[in-house]
């Protein structure tokens, strides 16, 4: 399986035969920390996912799936701890991160850690897990890779009168932030 620098892919799980040679790795006090706040997550009317992210200079950002709490779809907990991370600091640039959390982030997530230039991503349950439970993202996973005429969601490019403006206007604002 490919996978784009810095992330990581899921762990194989070790048998559940007790007699396996298969070592079972210490668990990572952020990790569980993103386990318990999803397992908290709950019973505040949240899903059961939580995040950690942990700056190059160890200050740590908690972050719970908000979405069926506040109607927001992109609540997810990546995204949350994300932007608790970047609004406490004052940057959009975690350059050296790393993301903790509950469950292998779903696509939106995964890009959201991307953006913020997030170094490192670890999980504890994956896709298949939360699909298990009832939460089946396989749309979003194979989006990409299915032939744009047979996505579930058209993607199209429409007429504009001045498609690039946006982007003229960027290179000629001496102000701007580059990203």
């Amino acid at each position: 399986m490919d996978t784009l620098p810095g992330l990581i892919t899921p762990a194989q799980h070790a048998p559940d035969d007790p007699a396996s040679d298969v070592p079972s790795p210490a668990a990572h006090p952020h990790l569980e920390r993103a386990v318990a706040l999803a397992v908290d997550n709950v019973t505040a009317a949240g899903g059961p996912f939580g995040a950690v992210v942990v700056t190059a200079d160890g200050r740590v950002f908690d972050g719970v799936n908000r979405v069926t709490a506040t109607n927001d779809p992109t609540a997810h907990a990546e995204v949350t701890a994300i932007r608790a991370a970047c609004a406490a600091l004052g940057t959009f640039d975690l350059r050296g991160a790393t993301l903790w959390s509950s469950c292998e982030p779903c696509p939106m997530c995964l890009s959201s850690a991307l953006w913020a230039r997030i170094e490192t991503v670890r999980f504890a349950a994956d896709r298949h897990d939360a699909a298990a439970a009832g939460f089946d993202d396989a749309v979003f996973y194979d989006y990409f890779d299915t032939h744009p005429d047979e996505r579930p969601m058209p993607v199209r490019q429409a007429p504009a009168s001045a498609p690039v403006a946006p982007f003229d206007a960027w290179r000629s604002h001496a102000a701007r932030v580059d990203y």
